[in-house]
């Protein structure tokens, strides 16, 4: 599997640009699976619910099934946080891995930028930065591509990794 980064501060456009990317390379016919780096608790169950009666319980893991899709949850309880190339082997075969945040990690990636955030640029700092997608002209040493032209950014990440 290929996989390829979107990083940047908060407000800077990452989901926005994932979900546009998801839509844009599967209609190109190339499979695409994602991960979402969060820096908070989160709970995708609802308290009450028979699944979530079972993680309180004390199940490590609960896989919640339905013949549309299936969910497994992992409770980490007191465990550290999985690493990206952990849970990157936990995904069935696609051709290609989108991820967002893990901005830290080295694997290729593309800096999401909204000028009016204020926030300063990843890229100078992080060779693993390999282009900005960005709302305002910059001048980088590596490409700059228009945050909002989801076919060039995405041309540019499947020409990164080869699909």
């Amino acid at each position: 599997m290929k996989i390829y980064g979107v990083v940047g501060w908060k407000n800077a456009g990452k989901t926005g640009l994932m979900e546009r990317l998801v839509t844009e390379i599967t209609g190109r016919g190339i499979t695409v699976s994602t991960i979402k780096h969060a820096h908070h608790t989160f709970d995708v169950d609802q308290p009450g619910k028979d699944s979530f009666r079972h993680r309180t319980a004390g199940a490590t893991e609960v896989l919640l099934a339905s013949k549309t899709r299936f969910a497994l949850m992992h409770e980490l309880r007191d465990e550290e946080e999985p690493a990206l190339a952990d849970l990157l082997q936990r995904l069935s075969p696609v051709d290609l891995v989108l991820i967002e945040g893990y901005k830290r990690d080295a694997h290729p990636k593309i800096e999401a930028h909204r000028a009016v955030t204020g926030n300063p640029l990843l890229a100078p700092d992080d060779p693993s930065v390999r282009a900005v997608a960005s709302d305002v002209p910059l001048d980088l040493d590596r490409p700059v591509l228009d945050l909002n032209n989801t076919e060039q950014v995405a041309g540019f990440i499947l020409s990164e990794v080869g699909l």
